[in-house]
């Protein structure tokens, strides 16, 4: 038989690498619990679009050398697609395919309006000057000029990439374009046009979701032994939060190895050390450890933090972490998962973890977009906000028997009810009372918005708002005192059974984006108000049963 025939029948995509297949049985598993329609499911499978370009540069020497470029844009449904460029010899189509698969998720589960996309270069950056980096940069650019856009693809940093890298790459843009275009890129200096907290999101997203998981799992931070893999732009921020936060950071590596001390790093000394020296190398205050002698040392939450494929079939079985939290892109593999999940050992996933990046990058593009900045502290907040809403946190979104990896899967440990949580005592008046009453009632407290209207059973027959009586009462001119609220007020679009549990009512709040709904008992009782922030607040609170979770509920 000839070489021409033994060929495979069917062509292999040049995307079908290693990880992409990765991130492609990850979405099979999830696939069972999407609800989406076959032809759906089939198109989200491949990326819609990728792209290679090849990038010429005339080194600082004179010689000229062509280094292979990349851009994947994996979906376009939601709206222009998001994901960040590193330089990096190892990257690879593959590579940026898978990226941007589980780019599209992460913004999918978060809810920005964005698909996925992942590019880069390969090239050994460390090997290249400044100024070979900036032509680079800016070659690179304009051969995917007609790719990239403020509607179209929004570039971010990544490996070996930073605020200086986004610099180029929107000046160059904006001079084909011919007038400033901020918006193109994220994580660019502030200076021009940048958001505050933008190179610590990714970093703090992850500790801000680790805190979630550790309270769900029945403990907090403050005190916990935490490992910490990577000590760059993600594992650097992280392991500061953690040590802010009062936990005990046993170790941290970068690409020169790892550190370790069983009382605690001193972290802050150890940013001085890297912003000194480039790295980890030479630091001699502790026991120096391999990175692989790291993933297994015994601590209650292990942070990966440095790139794909650390957990593996070979190492899973070594880990000693009560939690493992991936603040990398795809570091625990299938199998390792499967070696993880049977151990017991929860795993919080990178589309949830790492999201903090991307949620900031949107806050970022939102502001250029806009010409209005937020600072520092409504940043933080608006990050912090989805970590504990429901679509970061992993009571909210999670559901009974969900696929590993792609979904916090954390059963309801206890049976709330919305009874157990509703504000008991709402502003009420009898159907029969005059708009007169209703305007006194708002202007003796400032704080009531609406004022709900019942029956003399108690049903609830509808609800009264400040523009209810401005709209129905004085525009009108009619006398207030003459106008009953039978007559005016307004059906709830939203009631909530008393005895309906409190997850599944969270979801009704968030899908819904209502902040206040009544509650009522059978028969239509008014019996209290559900307040969005008030279930927010128990579902983070809430307490697991005494003793051990039961690794059968916990699946991450």
């Amino acid at each position: 038989m000839s070489e021409l025939d033994a060929l495979p029948t069917e062509p292999v995509l040049e995307w079908d690498t290693q990880l992409f297949r990765m991130a492609r049985a990850q979405y099979e598993q999830a696939l069972p619990y999407a609800e989406v329609s076959d032809m759906v499911a089939e198109r989200l499978a491949v990326p819609e679009r990728a792209v290679i370009v090849s990038v010429p540069l005339r080194r600082d020497d004179g010689t000229v050398e062509i280094f292979p470029g990349y851009r994947v844009q994996h979906s376009t449904v939601l709206g222009p697609t998001k994901g960040g460029m590193r330089y990096d010899p190892e990257v690879s189509l593959g590579e940026c395919a898978a990226l941007a698969t589980w780019m599209t998720w992460k913004c999918a589960l978060l809810r920005l309006p964005y698909g996925g996309a992942k590019g880069g270069i390969r090239c050994d950056s460390h090997a290249l000057s400044l100024r070979e980096l900036e032509k680079l940069t800016r070659r690179f650019t304009s051969e995917l000029i007609r790719e990239i856009g403020p509607q179209t693809d929004i570039p971010a940093p990544d490996m070996a990439t930073n605020e200086q890298t986004m610099a180029w790459m929107m000046d160059t843009y904006s001079m084909q374009t011919g007038y400033a275009v901020p918006e193109v890129v994220t994580g660019k200096p502030i200076s021009i046009g940048g958001s505050v907290f933008r190179r610590e999101a990714t970093g703090a997203g992850v500790v801000m979701v680790a805190e979630q998981a550790s309270r769900r799992l029945g403990y907090e931070l403050a005190g916990r032994s935490c490992v910490v893999q990577g000590f760059g732009n993600v594992g650097g921020v992280a392991a500061s939060e953690l040590h802010d936060r009062g936990a005990r950071v046993l170790a941290v590596s970068d690409v020169s190895g790892g550190v370790h001390d069983e009382r605690g790093l001193d972290v802050p000394a150890l940013q001085v050390y890297v912003a000194e020296n480039g790295s980890l190398a030479g630091y001699d205050r502790c026991e120096r450890i391999t990175n692989e002698e790291l993933l297994e040392l015994r601590c209650d939450v292990l942070v990966l933090a440095a790139r794909e494929d650390q957990l593996t079939s070979a190492n899973a079985d070594r880990v000693h972490a009560t939690l493992v939290v991936e603040g990398a892109n795809g570091p625990t593999t299938i199998e390792a998962d499967e070696i993880l999940g049977e151990r017991g050992i929860p795993v919080v996933p990178d589309i949830l973890t790492n999201a903090g990046g991307v949620t900031v990058s949107y806050f970022e593009w939102v502001q250029d977009l806009g010409r209005l900045f937020w600072d520092r502290d409504e940043i933080r907040l608006k990050l912090a906000a989805p970590s504990g809403d429901g679509r970061g946190d992993p009571r909210g979104r999670g559901r009974p028997g969900g696929a590993r990896h792609l979904s916090v899967r954390m059963r309801t440990m206890s049976p709330e009810t919305v009874r157990d949580a509703m504000v008991p005592e709402p502003t009420t008046l009898a159907a029969g009372a005059s708009a007169q009453e209703a305007g006194r009632s708002f202007a003796d407290n400032g704080e009531v918005r609406a004022i709900f209207v019942t029956e003399d059973d108690g049903r609830l027959l509808g609800v009264v708002t400040r523009k209810t009586l401005v709209r129905e009462v004085v525009a009108e001119g009619l006398d207030p005192r003459g106008v009953m609220l039978r007559e005016i007020a307004e059906p709830p679009n939203f009631t909530l059974d008393a005895g309906l549990e409190l997850d599944a009512a969270f979801h009704v709040l968030e899908e819904q984006d209502l902040e206040r709904v009544p509650v009522v008992e059978e028969g239509g009782r008014l019996v209290g108000v559900l307040s969005r922030a008030v279930v927010q607040r128990r579902l983070a609170e809430d307490e697991p049963p005494e003793g051990d979770p039961d690794p059968g509920s916990l699946v991450l």
